[in-house]
């Protein structure tokens, strides 16, 4: 049993207190700014001899930083500098993965901004030279984003011509390689783009009859229109 002015006190504390929280505004979340990449080394220790793990970790931690406690991120606010160093760092440990080429040029490209859209393709372009014959979607992707969205036909046909000269395996896509003369055509320089095509009848790669009889076709197409 306690004394009645010890029961009293903690009431009196108890009520206080309840008063106090009841008086205090609502915490409000406030969000986390991502922070930079760690080195390889550190990651690479982290990972235990397992990095494909490790990689397809990061790339969940990373996607879904945008989604805090309370908060969700617009991807515009986010430093792409830093997103550029993580999804770095993925590609890193797991140089076989496609996610990380997928999210910069079709999520975090897609932005209405066009400093970190373009920051996002470049991205791409870089690490495309590393395995062009497997990385040449993500590179299609970013040139179609330059043409329509930044509406930038050089930086668009730079990538084109890149699949052109560099993804020549036998899984490339007709399309793929025929983008440039296309971007050509819109930039009007239909010169380029009958030097294109010719170059490429010319160089053996085309061996699909359809294809050969489309790009002739193309060709004849452009000389007729550049006749008087």
């Amino acid at each position: 049993a306690a004394p009645r002015a010890v029961l009293l006190t903690v009431l009196l504390a108890l009520a206080v207190q309840i008063v106090w929280q009841a008086s205090r505004p609502p915490a409000r979340a406030r969000a986390q700014d991502l922070p930079p990449a760690p080195a390889l080394a550190t990651l690479q220790l982290a990972a235990l001899g397992d990095p494909v793990a490790l990689s397809k970790a990061t790339m969940l931690y990373v996607q879904g930083f945008d989604e805090q406690a309370g908060i969700s991120i617009a991807w515009r606010d986010l430093d792409y500098r830093k997103v550029q160093g993580w999804l770095q760092r993925v590609l890193d440990l797991d140089p076989r993965s496609q996610y990380p080429l997928l999210a910069a040029s079709e999520v975090y490209g897609s932005v209405s901004d066009p400093a970190r859209a373009r920051l996002m393709l470049d991205f791409v372009y870089a690490r495309f030279a590393e395995d062009p014959n497997h990385r040449w979607p993500w590179l299609a992707h970013a040139a179609l984003v330059a043409k329509h969205r930044l509406h930038d036909l050089p930086l668009a046909r730079r990538y084109a011509a890149a699949i052109r000269e560099q993804a020549t395996g036998a899984n490339v896509p007709a399309w793929a390689r025929e983008l440039e003369i296309f971007i050509a055509e819109d930039m009007n320089e239909l010169d380029s783009a009958r030097a294109l095509i010719g170059g490429l009848l010319r160089s053996g790669q085309i061996t699909d009859p359809h294809e050969l009889k489309f790009l002739s076709e193309r060709l004849d197409a452009l000389n007729a229109a550049q006749k008087p």
